[in-house]
């Protein structure tokens, strides 16, 4: 129901209009009426209608300077004004505020209810627009953050994106970028999942305190901030997040900082910090790399070939055929994409090729090298993706035939060092693969989950909850400190509870009461 105020300095015109007009089957309740324009105005104030039915020759406030007042305070209020017919040139004035519905007087029902049927129309049609408007104001706002980090991923991998697009997303985001940006680029050591990412983006936009745009790429994370112009500052806060992330996860993370630089440089910030990743090997795993750090600080180069040869190498390594079939057909294409000189082309090639001989045999990696001159004769790209595939092909094959046998060893190996070390608050995929069998930790954790089903660090959880259901029974008086200290958790009881609650299903204490109330 449409509220409807009635606005009149005769009495017997207030009561008749009151009484004649069926308000209920025009959608409209009569909430009150005024003698005059002030008391109306008034009315309004304390609860405003949505529908005004006043008359426009009225002391103190006549009609038209209540339009005007109402539109000025209160615009979406709709008038049905009432005139003389001497007084409807006058009446006019008022369509300069949207007045649309004048009532000749004297009269009756049948104007007025047609009047009132105009406006409330009106009324729902604006109404509508509103709700619409309002719920699309609603789906954008929460869209914002996911576009935010499209906008962000598209930048820096994008070649066509441009300084009139960010001109576009600053206007839109309303982003002043005047100062100059910097990008981090995240990666975690070890078996990351999603919760992981999620973890260290939102740890480091909270530490951080000129943010303005986060993503994730495949399995790092990005982040875009002012330049603070203290590096001091920015290293201290850059380490506080390493210092977080490891004390709740146990997992360092490698953090690339690049130059300083303008927006529109987003992308070639971008390159520059891969470039800074590529060096973590050199430079050792986990800390802060900057191009000051690589062995060669140049300049990043835009247009930068992605050509990561450890794509082919490692599904050829562990011997998955139709892994390394896929890395090569991928790596192919991005060299067709590049439309790179043949020269280049080849030098790449050749670079994927003694990756492969590399892999091989011993023995037949002197053969393998003695092919480098065929390659660099052939003179189509298709033919030198062919060689590449039937190399490829074969070492793969050869090295799975080899494997085999040696891959139930490495993960039988590892078990036994899990069950060793389950109270060793250092045990990680890392730990197990740098310091105990000096193997690739991520190969290690792809061979364990083909062989196990189950991910290094989720078949050490379980493998400690169960230990701590049996010590529990064991020794019901057992501290939680203590159990947490003996099952790798070190000082850190509540993760520990918050664990055994997630796999178990109750609290630790709960658990002690159910093994005491059972006898069991």
């Amino acid at each position: 129901m449409y509220k409807v105020l009635l606005v009149d300095d005769e009495r017997i015109i207030l009561d008749g209009i009151s009484t004649m007009v069926d308000w209920t089957s025009h959608r409209t309740e009569l909430s009150g009426s005024a003698p005059n324009g002030l008391a109306a105005y008034e009315r309004i104030q304390a609860d405003p209608p949505d529908i005004v039915i006043s008359d426009i020759r009225m002391p103190g406030l006549d009609g038209l300077e209540l339009v005007a007042k109402t539109s000025a305070s209160h615009p979406n209020i709709r008038f049905i004004l009432l005139s003389g017919f001497s007084e409807f040139d006058y009446a006019k004035r008022a369509m300069q505020f949207g007045v649309k519905h004048y009532l000749l007087k004297p009269t009756n029902e049948t104007k007025i209810a047609q009047a009132l049927d105009e406006v409330t129309r009106e009324l729902d049609i604006h109404s509508g627009t509103e709700t619409f408007i309002r719920n699309m104001k609603q789906r954008f706002d929460k869209m914002v953050p996911h576009v935010k980090e499209q906008v962000l991923k598209e930048f820096v991998t994008n070649k066509t994106y441009g300084s009139q697009d960010w001109d576009y997303y600053r206007s839109l985001f309303q982003y002043d970028f005047d100062r100059p940006v910097r990008l981090l680029l995240f990666r975690l050591e070890g078996s990351a999942e999603f919760e992981h990412l999620f973890a260290i983006k939102n740890i480091a936009e909270d530490i951080l305190e000129t943010t303005r745009l986060g993503t994730t790429i495949g399995d790092h994370v990005l982040i875009l901030i002012e330049d603070p112009g203290e590096p001091d500052a920015l290293h201290e806060r850059l380490g506080r997040i390493r210092s977080t992330f490891i004390q709740y996860y146990k997992m360092d993370v490698t953090i690339a900082l690049s130059s300083p630089g303008d927006i529109v440089q987003a992308r070639a910030l971008y390159q520059e910090t891969l470039q800074c990743l590529n060096y973590r090997f050199y430079l050792d795993e986990g800390g802060i790399i900057t191009s000051k750090d690589t062995f060669q600080a140049a300049d990043p180069a835009p247009d930068a070939l992605d050509f990561d040869v450890d794509k082919l190498a490692m599904p050829v390594r562990s011997g998955h055929l139709r892994e390394a079939e896929q890395a090569l057909e991928e790596l192919f294409a991005s060299l067709k994409r590049a439309k790179l000189d043949i020269a280049m082309t080849k030098s790449y090639a050749i670079q994927l090729f003694i990756s492969l001989i590399r892999l091989a045999d011993p023995r037949r990696m002197n053969e393998g090298y003695q092919q480098i001159p065929q390659l660099v004769e052939m003179n189509t790209l298709q033919a030198m993706q062919d060689f590449l595939g039937r190399t490829a092909r074969d070492i793969a094959r050869r090295n799975y035939e080899r494997n085999v046998v040696k891959h139930t060893t490495i993960v039988r190996k590892v078990l036994d060092i899990i069950e060793q070390q389950l109270g060793n608050a250092n045990l990680s995929l890392n730990f197990v693969a740098g310091e105990m069998l000096y193997m690739n930790a991520d190969y290690l954790g792809k061979l364990f989950k083909k062989e196990t089903g189950e991910k290094f660090s989720n078949y050490v959880m379980k493998l400690r909850m169960k230990q701590a259901t049996k010590l529990l029974a064991e020794e019901p008086d057992i501290k939680i400190f203590e159990l947490a200290e003996r099952l790798g958790f070190g000082d850190n009881p509540q993760y520990f509870s918050q664990v055994f609650k997630k796999q178990i299903g109750c609290t630790p204490s709960e658990y002690i009461k159910g093994v005491e109330s059972t006898g069991f």
